[in-house]
C-alpha cells in the first residue's frame, strides 16, 4: 500500500510537471501534498505524549516558558523602567484635571521558526522488532528538545551580566552569600526579583564541596540543603540543576550549562506582553498540536520519519538578568 502511495506521488509530481523524471533529479511536491499524503496520525498522537525519561521538556519549560502564538506574532519587548517610575505631584487641585502619565512600549514583529529532524530507516534494519516507529520518533524528539534547551540556555548567558567566582577548598568562601549578592543586584536593574535559578551541575557541585569543606558556622549545614530549602533561603521560587549534555567529539558529552549559574524571571502561561526575561513561543502545526509527524516511503527499503514543530526562543528582556561563572 505503501508503495502505491509513494508511485502515485511520483505520478502527480511528473504530471504536474509535464515532463518526466531524469536520472539523478531531485523532485519535490508542494507542501499541501505532502502533508496529505504522509502525515501519520498515530505517530503524532504518540509524539504529542511523549516524555523523556529524563524530563528534558521541563527543563525547557522551566528555563524558557511556552508562549502559545500564531505563526506571525507581536509581542512586547519587556522595558521595566516606566512600571517603577513615581510622583509625588499626583494631587489634583480644584477645577483640574488629574495628572496624566503615559506608558510607551516597544512591540517587536517576530515570526516562529519551521524546526524539525528526520531519520531515514532501512527496512532490513528494524525487521521484528513491532515499535521501530515509535522508538524512532522517541529519539527524534530527545533531539529536539535537546537543540531547543540549548538555544535558550545560550541566550540566558548571553544576556546575564556575568561574576566571576571561585568556588574551592582552598579559602573560605561564601556560595550562598555570593548567589544573594546577584540576586539583589538583577532587582535593582529590573525592579523585579529574579524568581528562578539554573545551576549547571558542575556549579552544583562546586557549591557543596566548597560549603561541606568549611568548618564556619552554617556552612555545612547549607551543602545539605535541598533545593526548595536553597530556594527559600534565597527568596526565589525555584532551583533547577541542568544535567543535559550534548556530544562534542567521539565519547565526549559536554554539560549544557556545565559551571553557570544563571538567575533570571519567567513564568509558566504568560502572554506576550508580560514581564518575563525568556519566552519559547510555540505556534500550532498544520492540524493543530505542538508537533507532527510524517512517514515518507523513498523507495522499497528506506522510510523517511519526521518530526516537525514551530518555535522561535526569544529573549525578551536583558534586565534583572545575572550570570556566575564558576571556577
Amino acid at each position: 500500500m505503501k508503495d502505491r502511495i509513494f508511485s502515485n506521488m511520483i505520478v502527480e509530481m511528473i504530471a504536474a510537471d509535464g515532463g518526466s523524471v531524469a536520472p539523478g533529479m531531485i523532485v519535490a511536491s508542494n507542501e499541501s501534498r505532502f502533508t496529505e499524503q504522509f502525515f501519520s496520525e498515530p505517530l503524532t498522537t504518540f509524539a504529542v505524549g511523549f516524555r523523556d525519561p529524563n524530563d528534558i521538556q521541563a527543563m525547557l519549560e522551566f528555563v524558557a516558558p511556552v508562549v502559545r502564538v500564531g505563526k506571525r506574532f507581536e509581542f512586547k519587548k519587556a522595558e521595566s523602567d516606566q512600571e517603577f517610575l513615581s510622583e509625588s505631584d499626583d494631587v489634583r487641585a480644584i477645577g483640574a484635571d488629574f495628572k496624566r502619565v503615559e506608558y510607551s512600549g516597544t512591540s517587536v514583529s517576530s515570526r516562529v521558526l519551521n524546526k524539525g529532524l528526520t531519520i531515514r530507516v532501512d527496512l532490513d534494519q528494524v525487521e521484528g522488532q513491532p515499535n521501530w516507529r515509535e522508538v524512532t520518533v522517541g529519539r527524534l524528539m530527545r533531539r529536539i528538545f535537546r537543540n531547543e534547551f540549548r538555544r535558550a540556555v545560550t541566550g540566558l548567558a548571553g544576556a546575564g551580566v556575568n561574576t566571576a567566582k571561585t568556588w574551592d577548598t582552598s579559602t573560605p568562601k561564601d556560595p550562598d552569600g555570593d548567589l544573594l549578592t546577584v540576586l539583589v543586584a538583577g532587582a535593582a536593574k529590573s525592579g523585579i526579583y529574579p524568581n528562578r535559578v539554573l545551576f549547571g551541575q558542575t556549579a552544583s557541585a562546586k557549591r557543596i564541596l566548597t560549603l561541606r569543606s568549611q568548618n564556619l558556622a552554617g556552612q555545612s549545614v547549607s551543602s545539605t540543603l535541598t533545593p526548595q530549602q536553597l530556594a527559600d533561603f534565597l527568596g526565589v521560587a525555584e532551583i533547577r540543576t541542568s544535567r543535559e549534555r550534548y556530544t562534542t567529539a567521539a565519547q565526549t558529552k559536554t554539560e549544557i550549562v556545565n559551571n553557570l549559574v544563571i538567575a533570571f524571571f519567567a513564568e509558566a502561561g504568560m502572554s506576550t506582553e508580560d514581564a518575563s526575561n525568556i519566552k519559547r513561543f510555540v505556534a500550532p502545526c498544520e492540524g493543530g498540536g505542538d508537533v507532527r509527524v510524517y512517514e515518507q516511503q523513498v523507495s522499497a527499503k528506506l522510510i523517511d520519519i519526521t518530526v516537525e514543530h514551530n518555535s522561535n526562543i526569544v529573549v525578551t528582556s536583558t534586565l534583572g538578568v545575572q550570570k556566575l561563572t564558576i571556577s
